[in-house]
């Protein structure tokens, strides 16, 4: 078998246990879930996992790494992307983006969540991956007094909201839609950091 088409196979292999991990975590969560489900969800065999990640931490970090990535390109490729956070627009703009982010990839955030609860090394190694983008974040806010400490609080706040709203469904903010959410934390976020 040339190589060209071995490469494709276990490219395609590779995404297959990818996608159906995303599944599973979805439906019984990170950790409830075994490598023998997401390969049976998949339709491969248990070893051919072993292929691709030595075990389900390193898969979920190349999940992550496969969503920084396509969310960089994102912010690259919008042009209504402004890093002047002095902006309220600008604000609301970041703010939309990781809300539409979070509710896209609920699964694999929560499932991230869940291993940082009980795997240290796996969460220092997360915030390793996450550290760029909190600079990035940090760079939009360098007429703060503390532009990373910032950071991590929106970031903090953001993650937090968008979990009690989006997974926990939290019965006090049924009624707050996407957009009321939006503007919530928008509103939070110019006040904190423009006065």
């Amino acid at each position: 078998m040339p190589g060209s088409i071995r490469k494709a196979q276990a490219a395609e292999t590779e995404a297959a246990l990818k996608t159906a991990a995303v599944r599973v975590f979805d439906r019984q969560g990170y950790l409830n879930t075994k490598i023998t489900d997401i390969t049976a969800e998949a339709g491969r065999s248990a070893g051919s996992f072993y292929n691709h990640f030595k075990s389900k931490e390193e898969l979920l970090e190349s999940l992550l790494a496969d969503l920084l990535e396509a969310g960089d390109q994102d912010v690259l490729t919008s042009e209504e992307h402004s890093a002047d956070l002095r902006d309220r627009a600008a604000i609301r703009w970041h703010v939309a983006q990781y809300w539409g982010f979070f509710r896209e990839h609920r699964a694999v955030l929560i499932a991230l969540r869940q291993a940082a609860l009980v795997d240290q090394r796996f969460a220092d190694r997360a915030a390793e991956l996450l550290e760029p983008d909190v600079h990035h974040l940090a760079d939009h806010l360098a007429h703060c007094e503390r532009p990373e400490a910032t950071a991590l609080a929106i970031a903090g706040l953001c993650q937090q909201f968008a979990h009690t709203k989006l997974v926990e469904e939290q019965p006090l903010l049924a009624a707050l839609t996407d957009e009321d959410a939006i503007d919530l934390l928008t509103g939070m976020i110019d006040r904190g950091v423009n006065g």
